[in-house]
């Protein structure tokens, strides 16, 4: 796999680690797979670290995973640059996925999309000025019946309009606003 147009952020040189009470929950997590097979708890853990330690995978927090779970640093960034759900670089508090494949597109997808980077000021790729939204489109979020559909962090919303669209930004923003954050607790119910 070629890295090629994918920038690794890496931020200035600070130890990067987890906490004792998550380096325990990592621990348990690898316990889980058999001895050599500790590449089986990538995907977990990276969303542990994604959770834990500032929403972007960066270089140094990656090359951390590869030595928790004695693998290759090459092994963990093939991973995290395959799945749309890890950032490599910083985005926004809430991260707008806006899907792009044929049934949204014929729903009114593209409308949706423009409809988002007018509104936001912002276009896919980007992340708003306040550092609240960032927008990406991606390739099919599988509720093709349900179209046009985004994603907000892991948040589903389907059959959007202009008027839902509007209400579900508001009610972010309120959210941001407040200094409120994320749930992390859906990371515990998968892994």
């Amino acid at each position: 796999m070629s890295l090629a147009g994918h920038k690794l952020y890496k931020k200035e040189s600070r130890p990067v680690s987890f906490s004792p009470e998550v380096l325990e929950k990592v621990q348990a997590l690898i316990l889980r797979y058999p001895p050599g097979r500790q590449k089986s708890a990538l995907l977990p853990v990276l969303h542990i670290a994604r959770e834990e330690l500032s929403g972007t995978l960066t270089v140094d927090i990656m090359d951390y995973i590869a030595t928790l779970l004695n693998l290759q640093p090459i092994e963990v960034y093939e991973v995290a640059t395959f799945y749309s759900m890890f950032y490599l670089e910083p985005v926004g508090k809430y991260v707008i996925e806006v899907c792009r494949t044929g049934p949204c597109a014929i729903s009114g997808g593209e409308d949706i999309l423009s409809y988002l980077q007018e509104r936001l000021k912002i276009k896919a790729g980007e992340t708003t000025a306040d550092g609240i939204f960032t927008l990406k489109t991606v390739e099919c979020l599988g509720a093709c019946g349900n179209a046009p559909v985004m994603q907000v962090n892991t948040e589903f919303y389907e059959k959007l309009t202009k008027d839902k669209i509007d209400r579900i930004l508001d009610d972010l923003q309120v959210k941001a606003n407040q200094e409120q954050t994320p749930d992390k607790k859906w990371v515990e119910i998968f892994y």
